[in-house]
C-alpha cells in the first residue's frame, strides 16, 4: 500500500512539474517579442491623430484609438520584424525625458531630422518636409517680408520654433510677436479667430489644414526652411533604428508605402515627398 502510495505521489509531483515547465516555456516566449513604444504628437495629422469616430485606429493605454501615416507605418514595420507595437500619445515638450527614462522607445510622428543629427539614433530619412508659413484666406500677407509687425505662433518645441529662433531668428525678430502653443489644432484655431496672424508649421500640417479648410486658409509661397523625417531612438539603441530602416525600405519595394501616402492623399500626403531611396 505504501508503495502504492509512493508511486501515486511521484506520479502527481512530476504532471506538476512537467505543468510548471510548460507554462514557463509558453511565457517566456510570449515575453520574448520584442515591443516598440511610438511616442507621438496626438494632434500631429496626418501623421498621428485622435480617432474621433467608431473608424479604425490604434488603442492606446489611455482608453483611445489613434490613427495616421505614420502610426500605420510603425505597424507595418513591426509586422515585417515580429515586433509588438504599442502606441503612446506625448506631450511633445517632454518626448526627450520619456525616450530617456525608456517610457517609450522612439518618436515617430513627423519628427524632424535636421538640427537634431547628434541628440539621437535616427532612422534613414523618409520623407521630404519644409517649414512654411499659414494665413487666412483673405489675409493681406502674401510674402514672408509681410509678417513685419505681425503676430505669428507654432507649436512648443517644433522644428519651425527652432527655425524661427535659428536661422530665420532675424525675421522672427520683426514679428510684433512670436507665440507658442501646445498643438497645431489650437494654433489654427487662434488663427480662425483673428487671435494671431499666422502659423508657422511643417508643410504636411499646413496641407493637412488647407486641404480639409481651403476657403479658410492659404499657404505662402515662401518657405523658412527645408528638412526631412526620420525615427528617433535613444543614442544607444542605433540596431533598432537601423532594422526600421530595413524595414520601411523593404515596405517601399512591396508598395506599401505608396498605398499609404494614397490612403492620406485627401489630408494633404504625397507619395513624391517620400526620399528613402530602396537599395
Amino acid at each position: 500500500m505504501k508503495k502504492k502510495i509512493f508511486a501515486v505521489a511521484a506520479a502527481c509531483l512530476m504532471l506538476a512539474f512537467s505543468a510548471v515547465m510548460l507554462a514557463g516555456c509558453g511565457s517566456s516566449s510570449s515575453s520574448s517579442k520584442e515591443k516598440l513604444v511610438v511616442g507621438f504628437d496626438a494632434a500631429y495629422p496626418p501623421y498621428g491623430y485622435l480617432v474621433t469616430d467608431d473608424g479604425d485606429g490604434y488603442q492606446a493605454s489611455d482608453g483611445n484609438k489613434y490613427t495616421g501615416f505614420d502610426l500605420d507605418l510603425a505597424s507595418a514595420v513591426c509586422e515585417k520584424n515580429g515586433w509588438e507595437l504599442e502606441v503612446s500619445p506625448i506631450d511633445w515638450d517632454s518626448k526627450d525625458a520619456l525616450l530617456g527614462s525608456g517610457d517609450i522607445t522612439c518618436i515617430w510622428n513627423g519628427f524632424t531630422y535636421e538640427g537634431r543629427e547628434d541628440n539621437y539614433a535616427f532612422s534613414g530619412l523618409y520623407m521630404q518636409n519644409k517649414q512654411v508659413v499659414v494665413v487666412r484666406a483673405d489675409s493681406d500677407i502674401k510674402k514672408l517680408s509681410d509678417l513685419k509687425g505681425k503676430n505669428v505662433i507654432t507649436q512648443k518645441d517644433s522644428a519651425a520654433l527652432d527655425v524661427l529662433e535659428g536661422d530665420q531668428k532675424s525675421l522672427a525678430d520683426k514679428f510684433k510677436k512670436l507665440e507658442t502653443i501646445s498643438d497645431y489644432n489650437n494654433a489654427f484655431m487662434q488663427l480662425e479667430s483673428g487671435a494671431v496672424d499666422a502659423v508657422a508649421c511643417d508643410l504636411s500640417i499646413a496641407a493637412y489644414q488647407i486641404a480639409a479648410n481651403p476657403d479658410k486658409y492659404a499657404q505662402l509661397d515662401e518657405s523658412l526652411s527645408s528638412e526631412h523625417y526620420a525615427v528617433g531612438f535613444a543614442k544607444d539603441n542605433q540596431e533598432m533604428a537601423d532594422k526600421v530602416t530595413d524595414a520601411l525600405k523593404e515596405l517601399d519595394k512591396e508598395g506599401k508605402v505608396k498605398e499609404l501616402c494614397e490612403k492620406y492623399a485627401d489630408q494633404g500626403m504625397d507619395y513624391a515627398n517620400w526620399c528613402l531611396e530602396q537599395d
